[in-house]
């Protein structure tokens, strides 16, 4: 199969490059700048404005000759437009990868969608937010912003088009929170910096300690994605992506201390006995949980690597490549101490 990828050079790109030239598929990335990425000798590039002018790269797509193209960083409506507008009579099918925040859940716990709790695990035809454009305020950024774009983001949007031409079926896949190397957002540092600190223990609220969010593993992710792009069963359906079962914010903590070699402990205290910075600051009583099984029931999707080594692989990935400005510069180890005195 020969498959286009729009962007791929980052984060969960790779490993999904890398799953499928090892299932035997031609692969060539269009993307803005050379990149320093490790894929595998063969995988072709094309340079070029991802969004802005992909119509002015249509011949050279046109003689690649897509049978799938990939979309993974469909960012706002007009991004999947142009996808839809470039590539349809040009290839078969499109799939975009797509964010569990479309669910009405996630705008549950942000405090933008009143409400009692969704019930969970989400599925695929959960409700999704009633409010657009999550991650936009009262008032547009500045056009100079960097963070500009944001004000347009929403994957609604984005999978309303990608699944709205029944010329060019497309396949969604729904993505949770996904950690392990080269996460540019360091989702481990924050608790393993604690723990190669030597801190005896973590202080959690007691209302993130209960909470459950569905992550994956980015290589895992990186299978599912490869797998949806390259079984035709896949066009036209919707697939959440994650591990089960979903751990509590205590648990993952948990596990990263035991794939740390920490000997400490989590400590859970209520929310009401803790500083402004450390409570819970969002709609905790809202679970972001999500059931995945139907893209392993349709397509026979099964996770590669098991939590416990996901979970060594990042550690020692951040360990190695700590991050260059860690938010806080130093944390407040005075405080934790006082608390944990107190409790």
């Amino acid at each position: 199969m020969r498959i286009l990828m729009i962007g791929g050079t980052r984060f969960i790109g790779p490993p999904v490059v890398r799953r499928l030239v090892d299932m035997g598929h031609h692969v060539t990335l269009f993307h803005r700048h050379p990149a320093q990425i490790d894929l595998p000798p063969g995988v072709q590039h094309i340079l070029g404005d991802r969004r802005g002018h992909l119509a002015d790269h249509a011949e050279t797509f046109r003689q690649f000759e897509p049978d799938v193209v990939v979309d993974m960083i469909p960012i706002t409506e007009r991004d999947a437009q142009l996808v839809v507008g470039t590539f349809k009579g040009m290839t078969y099918r499109v799939v975009a990868i797509s964010s569990q925040d479309v669910y009405r859940a996630y705008g549950r716990v942000n405090g933008t969608e009143p409400g009692a709790p969704d019930p969970t695990p989400l599925t695929e035809d959960s409700p999704l937010r009633e409010r657009l454009y999550p991650y936009r305020g009262d008032t547009l950024r500045p056009p100079d912003d960097p963070t500009r774009l944001l004000d347009d983001y929403d994957k609604i949007l984005v999978e309303r088009v990608i699944m709205g031409d029944p010329s060019l079926p497309g396949t969604v896949l729904r993505l949770p929170m996904i950690y392990g190397p080269h996460d540019y957002q360091h989702r481990v540092y924050q608790y393993l910096r604690r723990m190669d600190d030597g801190r005896p223990a973590i202080v959690v609220s007691d209302q993130m300690a209960r909470w459950r969010w569905t992550r994956d593993y980015v290589a895992n992710a990186a299978a599912a994605i490869a797998l949806a792009i390259t079984d035709d069963r896949a066009a036209g359906r919707v697939y959440n992506v994650g591990e089960m079962p979903a751990l509590t914010l205590a648990e993952w903590i948990e596990r990263i201390g035991q794939a740390a070699g920490w000997d400490g402990k989590i400590v859970v205290a209520p929310d009401y006995q803790l500083p402004e910075d450390m409570r819970a600051q969002a709609g905790f009583d809202q679970d972001l949980v999500v059931d995945s099984s139907r893209i392993r029931d349709e397509l026979g999707y099964v996770q590669p690597v098991p939590l416990d080594d996901a979970l060594r692989e990042t550690v020692e990935w951040e360990r190695a490549n700590p991050p260059a400005h860690a938010d806080p510069p130093q944390p407040d180890y005075g405080t934790e101490d006082t608390i944990l005195a107190r409790l």
